[in-house]
């Protein structure tokens, strides 16, 4: 018999999240008809409410107002509640944001919203005290019943807005993509940035991983070395801070202040998905072996504490542990002197074990900076010594860490967010060549094939101990797609551009806009929410539009598809105007721009040592490409007739002309981008 004195429907989720509210006194449930039948049988109010299992302040306001007694009484005569995951419900997640940014111009999480019976929202905010939330209810409730009408021309001008605000209106001019128009993004991007710590200058301070590999392919493409320097600036700065578990590996969402030293310690696995796809990236350039180390000890992390049985890759781990923030990554003076023994001195200077490391409560972030790679000559060690002392007291610390309560774990697996990941390992794969990369990704390749593929060609968003669950969204697909390319890149196995295509005629048919050629979040044929959004702005994740786009790009190159380059062509002429003023918050798509303006070149590989030829090629940093190989004939129109039995000929393409073909990578390599 279970102890707990309240259930709720919530325990029949399988969303940790939601579960994590399943006994609370507030009589909560899932999205869904049956909560919104209820509200009209009833004439309430809806109350949505919308975080996430490693949201700091979803835990705050869930202990201090969903946990109490005298709110859930409150909230349970006078309204119906639901609770909603914003990560297995990012559309719904979505069309509610955009009502809060519209009603008080800021958004976050928890999300709280009241709606009409019919969904439409009429008041929101983020965070709440108890009293704050209580009084706001109130209000609510009672302009409500004394002036119905009133609320109800509110709720039709709101609802007007979130619609108009969701939707992107079609852009005739001629497109004006120049390579003027590219230097423009950076010129008005320059003010923004942060020259002494990296990132933007501004807090909270946002890895945005797409903004740096926007700033490092524009930087190399344009030979723009300030360019390179911000990038360069910027990755080691986040690597030595405590935004990094110096520990453990992995990043946490973001700083919360200017130097990446403090971080809201919540991990997700898209933020070091994107990560280790960017330092990969940055190592093929500078080959600085930083990143390396970066690329080493994250995917390290995603191994042993972010992937599950069959090879899918859990979501996020909590910012909390014993109801405190960061209690698990945190250190006192004597903890590190106990486990430093005679090295302390030596450790403290490492990882800043001072007034610089010193947070709060007496207590450290461990950290690093440019002086850490200085210490040897300082303690009259060699490199290889100092490396061995180091490396010793990780294992100790970490061993002493491991034995703490832990952050909680979300072990639900999306769709999209595995796909970041998969082509993550691919990213490090691709530039490293380390088969247990490759080996990881083509798992977790098959689980999702054999889970979160349905039998009509969709896609399910959410997965959980065996059960697949909510219709995919456009982002499943534009991940999955995604994905799916770099595989066939890195294997040479057609069957995977054939799955990418496939699933990209799936999106064309569900989701797109025939006016616009921008994608819909939510399918075309499921049942709408009071507004259908697409996604353009390019953030923490990049824009499912964006990616789109560049699927379209790339497929077209493979499929000798010119339909498919002219809609990415469209789709990026829909938002320059934004994107040339502000392309911190359209980098993705500043990216696509690059492919349209500078050299674009197809490299195609066809003989008995394509993969050797591939590899080496890697050696190289060449972002304006497509890379298509084959140790075999192929029917693709890239490698078509261009099968010479005893030779391995590598052809270099651009605007469908081809240059000779040659045998030696270097060749090949000669005139690119030189």
């Amino acid at each position: 018999m279970s102890s707990e004195k309240h259930t709720n429907a919530l325990i029949h989720e399988t969303s940790p999240y939601l579960l994590q509210h399943a006994h609370n006194p507030v009589n909560w449930q899932p999205w869904g008809d049956a909560a919104f039948e209820k509200a009209q049988r009833e004439n309430k109010l809806v109350v949505i409410s919308i975080g996430y299992s490693a949201c700091h302040w979803c835990h705050v306001m869930e202990r201090e107002s969903f946990e109490d007694s005298a709110v859930a009484a409150m909230m349970n005569d006078r309204f119906v509640s639901v609770k909603v995951d914003r990560e297995e419900r990012p559309d719904v997640d979505q069309v509610y944001m955009t009502a809060v940014q519209l009603m008080s111009g800021s958004g976050g999480w928890p999300l709280n919203v009241v709606t009409l019976p019919d969904g439409r929202p009429i008041w929101g905010g983020t965070y709440f005290p108890k009293e704050r939330w209580l009084k706001a209810l109130q209000s609510v409730y009672e302009v409500h019943q004394n002036e119905p009408d009133k609320v109800q021309e509110y709720a039709q001008r709101l609802h007007e807005g979130i619609k108009q605000s969701e939707l992107v209106e079609l852009n005739t001019a001629e497109p004006d993509f120049t390579v003027e128009k590219v230097q423009l993004i950076y010129q008005n991007w320059v003010p923004k940035f942060d020259t002494v710590e990296g990132g933007p200058n501004r807090t909270p301070k946002f890895p945005t991983p797409t903004n740096y590999q926007f700033l490092l392919r524009y930087g190399h493409l344009a030979k723009n070395e300030e360019a390179l320097e911000q990038v360069k600036l910027t990755l080691e700065k986040m690597a030595y801070g405590g935004i990094y578990d110096q520990l453990g590996g992995g990043f946490a969402r973001y700083s919360t202040d200017a130097f990446w030293k403090v971080p809201h310690f919540e991990k997700m696995l898209y933020d070091n998905a994107q990560l280790v796809s960017l330092y990969s990236e940055a190592y093929q350039r500078f080959k600085d072996p930083l990143y390396r180390e970066i690329v080493e000890e994250s995917l390290e992390w995603v191994a042993w504490e972010m992937t599950g049985p069959d090879g899918e890759f859990y979501s996020a781990l909590d910012a909390d542990s014993e109801g405190e923030e960061g209690k698990f990554y945190i250190w006192t003076k004597a903890e590190i002197q106990q486990i430093a023994g005679e090295d302390f001195e030596l450790i403290s200077d490492f990882y800043n074990v001072n007034s610089k490391g010193l947070w709060e409560n007496g207590h450290y972030i461990l950290l690093r900076d440019e002086a850490s790679d200085q210490l040897a000559e300082k303690h009259e060690l060699s490199e290889e010594e100092l490396q061995q002392k180091i490396t010793r007291f990780k294992e100790k610390a970490f061993a002493k860490r491991a034995r703490r309560i832990r952050p909680g774990l979300d072990d639900k697996s999306l769709t999209s967010w595995n796909a970041m990941m998969l082509n993550a390992y691919l990213d490090a794969y691709k530039v490293f060549g380390e088969e247990n990369y490759l080996k990881t990704a083509l798992k977790n390749a098959n689980w999702l094939l054999e889970n979160q593929l349905q039998q009509d060609g969709s896609l399910w968003h959410s997965y959980k101990k065996g059960e697949s669950k909510i219709e995919g969204l456009i982002e499943d697909y534009a991940f999955s797609i995604q994905a799916f390319l770099k595989l066939f890149e890195v294997t040479f196995e057609e069957r995977y551009l054939q799955q990418a295509a496939r699933w990209m005629e799936y999106a064309k048919t569900h989701f797109e806009d025939s006016i616009n050629s921008l994608f819909y979040y939510r399918s075309l044929q499921q049942e709408q929410l009071i507004a259908q959004s697409q996604e353009v702005y390019d953030n923490v994740i990049p824009a499912t539009n964006s990616i789109m786009a560049h699927n379209l790009f790339v497929l077209s190159h493979y499929l000798d598809r010119e339909d498919y380059r002219e809609q990415a062509h469209t789709m990026l002429n829909q938002v320059t105007d934004k994107l040339y003023q502000y392309g911190e918050g359209f980098s993705n798509w500043g990216q696509l721009l690059l492919h349209f303006t500078y050299p674009f070149y197809e490299i195609a590989i066809s003989g008995d040592e394509a993969p050797e030829r591939y590899t080496e090629f890697q050696q190289n940093y060449l972002p304006n490409t497509v890379w298509i190989s084959s140790t075999k004939e192929s029917e693709l129109a890239l490698l078509e007739n261009r099968h010479v039995k005893g030779k391995t000929l590598i052809y270099v393409c651009q605007d469908k002309v081809c240059q000779l073909p040659v045998e030696e990578v270097g060749k090949a390599v000669v005139g690119i981008y030189q």
